[in-house]
């Protein structure tokens, strides 16, 4: 079995869909429109799309369920920082001097995700020690 799809609710889904789009580089589901009740960014296979449905009620909790992200062309300080100017808020900041660690962020409507380290950071490549 290959997951297909991981569904966010949300209470727009067409502008979440296009915050996650621009997040990944990833494409808007073809003939997606805004004020629909489902929205689709649609990633590269083997990975699963990211499906927007609308829902009535807002985020009242955590998620029980995240993602979590490498960036694979910045180090992970610069991804938060372009997260950040692209609408995402810091929620909690785990990173460490020394360098290890992530950033718990939320997208534009509360939804929890964390930037960890680049591969390139993790073993330590000059030029990305974030």
């Amino acid at each position: 079995m290959i997951p297909r799809h991981i569904t966010i609710d949300a209470g727009n889904p067409y502008e979440l869909a296009k915050f996650w789009s621009t997040v990944t580089g990833w494409p808007l589901g073809d003939g997606d429109e805004p004020g629909d009740d489902e929205a689709l960014v649609v990633a590269p296979a083997p990975v699963p799309c990211l499906l927007f449905v609308a829902v009535p009620e807002t985020k009242s909790v955590k998620n029980r369920v995240h993602l979590d992200w490498a960036p694979t062309e910045r180090t992970r300080d610069e991804e938060v920082e372009r997260l950040l100017a692209l609408g995402a808020t810091i929620h909690e900041d785990h990173r460490q001097p020394e360098g290890p660690g992530w950033v718990t962020l939320h997208d534009p409507e509360g939804n929890e995700f964390c930037v960890e380290r680049s591969d390139a950071e993790r073993s330590g490549q000059a030029g990305l020690e974030g």
